[in-house]
């Protein structure tokens, strides 16, 4: 699949706003609703890059850094979360595109490995420990089970337990290839301890699987694992981390529950405040049906203090709706005022005609007197001159009504000139 798509470029987005589809603010397509143990990837999705600066680790360089551990290294957002309270949140385009490019299905990217380097499959069928501890997968599940302070302080076992399409910390460890993960899902041994796996991990945080469809609930330690939680950002890494991996490995509709228990207990329940900056920005984001992900921001926007600051969701685009709709009515109601004006104008003008018109004529009639002719001040044309001279045997009202119709050619004239 990688090498099919080698020589295809896909357009790198430049924006939160165009890493973002939950709103319908890209072409990202609708997945299909996934089933229990399956996937909801649909075609069409995109690479990962790196978001943070290289880092070094097991004393040899990496050659393409992972922005979930990364960020626990460079102290990247993710780890900020502790400063929300006092400050009002920001889109990180740096996680916006991380996690575009992982719903997305890494489309730039191309698998390097032969396929027959099954090193993530092999490691759950406990043929070939993890480097570079040299632990097997049965030991891990059997033995680091509720030890605590390894679990939180051994970094190298993370990126084997949950293997991603991309580098993380531990360079030993190798990106999953899109023939292992179909391998993967068709064994049902590594299947079986993947989900032992991450049993073990929900119950290192403090929570449970209550049933095969991946619904969660506290677990008995949950106040002392939640403290430590709420205090251990790094952990929010892992947890991305962990998200990511059960999408890759056929388990997509696990996600959601997850997402919804720890958005309830930082936001309505106050048990792990810390995290909810890091729930909002990367977790909810992993989920790759924009459906369950505008549910979980709904129920976000609803519990979130204080609202104002709550920069997930759709109300600047309604907003922006609304404004357009606002400027779209505005030339309307121009064009419908200037009509009315060009109307009231032409009205007026009229109306000033004809009492220019009623006053010249009224003039007019003044200056008509039954004795004396007065058509030769006004310049009359030469049918009045001719009239003039002739001897006046008519009756004066005909007179009267020969000046009255003269002026009425005459005086317009006058007036528009």
């Amino acid at each position: 699949m990688g090498n099919l798509l080698g020589g295809v470029s896909f357009r790198e987005p430049t924006t939160v706003e165009d890493c973002d589809s939950t709103w319908q603010t890209d072409s990202e397509p609708e997945p299909e609703e996934p089933g229990p143990g399956g996937s909801s990837e649909g075609p069409g999705q995109e690479p990962e890059q790196p978001a943070q600066p290289p880092e070094r680790a097991g004393g040899r360089p990496r050659s393409s850094p992972a922005p979930d551990e990364d960020a626990e290294a460079a102290g990247a957002e993710q780890g900020g979360d502790s400063t929300e309270a006092t400050a009002k949140p920001k889109r990180s385009f740096y996680a916006a595109r991380d996690l575009y490019k992982y719903r997305h299905q890494y489309p730039n990217f191309k698998d390097i490995r032969y396929q027959n380097d099954l090193s993530n499959l092999r490691f759950y069928k406990n043929k070939i420990p993890f480097k570079p501890d040299g632990v097997y997968i049965e030991e891990v599940l059997n033995k680091w089970k509720g030890d605590y302070e390894k679990l939180e302080h051994n970094h190298t076992y993370i990126q084997w337990l949950f293997p991603l399409r991309e580098q993380g910390l531990n360079f030993y460890a190798k990106e999953l290839t899109t023939y292992e993960i179909e391998e993967f899902k068709k064994t049902k041994e590594a299947i079986r301890r993947f989900l032992l796996a991450y049993k073990m991990m929900l119950e290192f945080f403090g929570i449970k699987l209550t049933d095969k469809t991946g619904n969660v609930a506290r677990a008995v330690n949950w106040q002392e694992r939640f403290q430590h939680l709420n205090e251990s950002q790094h952990n929010y890494l892992r947890i991305t981390r962990i998200l990511k991996s059960l999408g890759e490995l056929g388990y997509e509709s696990f996600k959601s529950p997850l997402v919804k228990f720890i958005l309830h207990e930082a936001l309505v329940e106050n048990t792990i405040p810390n995290i909810k900056q890091s729930a909002l920005e990367y977790f909810v984001y992993t989920i790759r049906d924009r459906r369950e992900r505008r549910k979980l921001l709904r129920f976000a926007q609803k519990h979130y203090t204080p609202s104002e600051n709550f920069i997930w969701g759709p109300p600047r685009k309604e907003q922006s709706e609304g404004s357009k709709a606002q400027k779209m009515s505005s030339p309307l109601a121009s064009s419908h005022n200037s009509q009315t004006s060009m109307h009231k104008k032409a009205k007026d003008s009229k109306n000033s005609s004809s009492a220019v018109h009623l006053n010249s004529k009224t003039a007019e009639e003044k200056k008509v007197a039954p004795k004396e002719p007065v058509e030769e001040t006004d310049r009359p044309s030469p049918e009045l001159s001719n009239e003039a001279a002739k001897p006046r045997n008519t009756e004066k009202d005909s007179n009267a009504e020969n000046v009255n119709s003269q002026s009425e050619k005459t005086v317009p004239q006058r007036v528009y000139l």
